[in-house]
């Protein structure tokens, strides 16, 4: 099993590209241009994905990242596309992600305080 820390760093790594492709655009832009709102989205899809191959009892002693909500966003952004939500795409990419990076840095270094994989 793939320890804990690389899917959070899987997150983290995402989290950067989202506010990397994010920084000189706002959302009227983002709105009209097809090419971020897929890299946004492909980044979106992978914090989902890690997030659901963290396992259980991971997630449940860490309820201050809202795991259930990040899995159900990548299983409609996948399952769903075409009913998608640019506006809430937006919203999570510029809100959301922010305050996620900071939880799951915070994750990641009490990991490496504890030893823990």
């Amino acid at each position: 099993m793939r320890p804990e820390r690389l899917y959070l760093q899987d997150i983290l790594d995402a989290c950067d590209a989202i506010q990397r492709f994010l920084q000189r655009t706002d959302e009227a832009a983002f709105m009209q241009d097809e090419l971020i709102q897929s890299a946004v989205l492909q980044k979106l899809i992978v914090i989902g994905e890690a997030a659901a191959r963290l396992p259980r009892s991971f997630t449940e002693q860490h309820p201050e990242v809202e795991w259930a909500d990040i899995v159900v966003f990548r299983n409609i952004a996948v399952h769903e596309y075409f009913a998608l939500d640019w506006q809430i795409v937006w919203v999570t990419a510029t809100e959301d992600v922010p305050l996620l990076r900071q939880k799951i840095k915070a994750l990641l270094s009490q990991l490496e305080e504890g030893g823990q994989r």
